[in-house]
């Protein structure tokens, strides 16, 4: 096991790995950075805990269209992946990402977090 400090939006992290991920590990913390970053950017530093949910959504959302590319691309029609509370399945988005994406997203993102804040998730 190794020790490796991390920085995300500003702030150093230490966290433990396998020996021979530390790069790995590296290159996960500076996507996650640069998703913080780009959100923070859209919507201001409204906090390092919203902004780390925030872009941990994002991520997830984006894993949620990965897996649902894969998915058509192999001909697979209900996968049954990252559902949504009410039962809707996420699509796959055909746009580029573009800052109106973003924006978007963004929103998605923080009307969830109003969700939460008001227990309503």
């Amino acid at each position: 096991m190794s020790d490796l400090s991390i920085t995300v939006n500003g702030r150093s992290y230490t966290v433990t790995c396998e020996n021979g991920a530390e790069a790995h590990l590296e290159q996960l913390a500076n996507y996650v950075d640069k998703r913080v970053t780009e959100i923070a950017d859209s919507v201001g530093q409204v906090g390092e805990t919203r902004l780390m949910l925030m872009a941990s959504l994002l991520v997830a959302d984006e894993l949620a269209d990965a897996y649902a590319a894969l998915s058509a691309e192999r001909g697979e029609s209900d996968v049954g992946l990252f559902e949504r509370s009410g039962g809707e399945k996420m699509q796959v988005s055909d746009d580029p990402p573009t800052p109106d994406l973003l924006e978007k997203l963004a929103e998605r993102v923080e009307a969830l977090a109003g969700k939460l804040e008001e227990g309503g998730v």
